[in-house]
């Protein structure tokens, strides 16, 4: 079949069509974005003037995306043919006999406002509005998305961080819960490990607090809650089956993404990971969003402090703290902030199956289990247990402590476990490399984020059983020979890529001699 050109005219041009057998879903998938795919030599690309990385109208029906071009030069496709990425097939959904109209879309009017943004404009709330509306709608291409993200890393005004998370809120899906006291809790991350949230959540919800907990995947740390908890029960929870969990368990651990709650932050959050940016303002807005979305009316938030974790320093601490809690009361949201240690991970495993080996030691009382991990995830439950009005400053700590060595807490886990689709086991890697101490000595330090690289050059998060198991804490004596941390992959490949990396950087932990 040829290709034509419509007569019809629509808002004032002819738009190329090709019938919807054309269309091929070539399987690839390429994250959120949209991505077309056209031959070099396709008409359409001639006639229309369309070149690599152009943003394309794509309509079926009434249903249309933006999409970025990809030419192809292999023969993949012929002349006649568009190919879609996953993202793109599904949101178009074509069925046989419909058409596909492809066309220069309408301009992006909010870039604009980021334009100015670059220049050091301050934007108010409709800027953010239209902004975010565009990002959701799917109206800005990766390299857009990456010009907002790095323009407002390091200059939004406490305002504009309320327009942003306003505009974040309103353009996703709101839950409300019909009741006066909702909990949450969130750690600023850049600490390897600390995957306090499951067992934070069973104690909470066992003493009867409600905890509807969304948490994100991974951004640039090489395991989110979501994804430590996707190793063990199932985490893609629609809303009424989020309801029904918490209902019945009084608490929930799913993935946000999931629910369309602030769906901005999940579209960022891709860019961010790829640039390696999490700056303050968005990161409030990015946290804040999602627990106003999810209904929360108090939250404890962690900051963990450390030479090598996100928040360097007691003072720039003080000012996110400060941020967190002007943002929320702007909302109505309750928030309180514990400044951690974060000068060392917590927990032994670092990856997802590896910190849910942790979790399930914490929670079973076992005899090995992670100190550290345990002792953290208590104090963080106690302070949501102040924050709910469960018990007082001086009591939080013992109630929580009893509710966990009662095995209280455990049961809890597993019926939410059970009630989000049945709790299952993790695995472990089939491929490990220890990392040995060069010489007998002291742990002086330990670097998180080069820490936390080798753990995802080892293909964590996304192949589950990857990561490192950590044998040290700082002030440890160690002897020449003895493991410092155990690499962990699910492939030769990988194992040997982290393995390349630590090789390079043989500082990752400090061992100093003594004298």
């Amino acid at each position: 079949m040829s290709l034509s050109i419509s007569s019809k005219k629509d808002p004032g041009f002819a738009r190329p069509r090709l019938e919807a057998n054309q269309l091929r879903r070539l399987g690839i998938d390429t994250g959120y974005e949209h991505v077309v795919y056209l031959d070099v030599d396709s008409p359409i690309c001639r006639s229309e003037g369309f070149g690599p990385h152009s943003r394309l109208s794509l309509r079926v029906g009434e249903r249309e995306i933006l999409a970025t071009l990809n030419l192809v030069h292999a023969g993949l496709l012929t002349a006649n043919e568009a190919g879609l990425s996953e993202s793109a097939w599904l949101s178009l959904r074509p069925a046989p006999g419909e058409k596909v109209v492809i066309a220069h879309p309408p301009s992006v009017d909010s870039m604009a406002h980021v334009r100015a943004k670059i220049f050091g404009k301050t934007l108010d709330a409709g800027a953010f509005e239209a902004i975010i509306r565009d990002i959701v709608a799917h109206r800005y291409s990766r390299i857009d998305m990456a010009a907002f993200i790095t323009a407002s890393s390091n200059h939004l005004t406490p305002d504009e961080v309320i327009a942003l998370t306003r505009a974040m809120v309103q353009t996703g899906r709101q839950l409300h819960w019909n009741r006066p006291l909702v909990v949450d809790k969130h750690c600023i991350g850049g600490l390897a490990g600390n995957r306090t949230t499951p067992i934070v959540v069973a104690i909470a919800a066992e003493l009867g607090l409600t905890m509807p907990k969304t948490s994100s995947r991974a951004i640039t740390s090489p395991a989110g809650t979501a994804d430590t908890m996707a190793v063990l029960t199932q985490v893609d929870l629609d809303e009424a089956r989020m309801r029904h969990v918490v209902e019945t368990c009084g608490g929930c651990i799913a993935w946000g993404g999931a629910m369309n709650l602030a769906p901005a932050d999940d579209l960022l959050i891709h860019i961010e990971r790829a640039l390696d940016i999490d700056s303050a303002g968005q990161m409030v807005a990015s946290v804040l969003s999602k627990k106003i979305a999810a209904g929360s009316t108090h939250v404890m938030i962690d900051i963990p402090v450390g030479p090598t974790a996100k928040v360097r320093d007691e003072t720039e601490a003080q000012a996110l703290a400060q941020l967190l809690v002007h943002v929320g009361a702007a909302f109505g949201l309750h928030v309180r902030v514990l400044v951690s240690d974060g000068t060392q991970p917590i927990g032994r495993g670092i990856g997802p199956a590896l910190e849910a080996h942790d979790v399930l030691a914490v929670l079973r009382n076992e005899p090995h289990a992670p100190a550290d991990l345990r002792k953290h995830a208590l104090n963080i439950a106690a302070a949501v247990l102040e924050l709910g009005g469960i018990a007082s400053a001086d009591r939080a700590l013992q109630v929580a402590t009893q509710c966990l060595q009662s095995g209280r807490a455990w049961q809890r886990f597993q019926a939410i476990c059970n009630a989000q689709g049945g709790l299952r086991m993790p695995g472990r890697a089939a491929y490990q490399y220890m990392v040995s101490a060069p010489h007998s000595g002291q742990i002086t330090c330990i670097d998180n984020r080069r820490l936390s690289r080798a753990a995802k050059l080892a293909g964590a998060p996304a192949s589950p059983l990857a990561g490192l198991t950590l044998d040290v804490h700082l002030g440890d004596t160690v002897l020449a020979g003895q493991a410092l941390f155990t690499l962990h992959a699910q492939s030769p490949g990988e194992l040997a890529y982290a393995m390349e990396y630590v090789s390079r950087h043989r500082s990752i932990i400090g061992v100093e001699a003594l004298s």
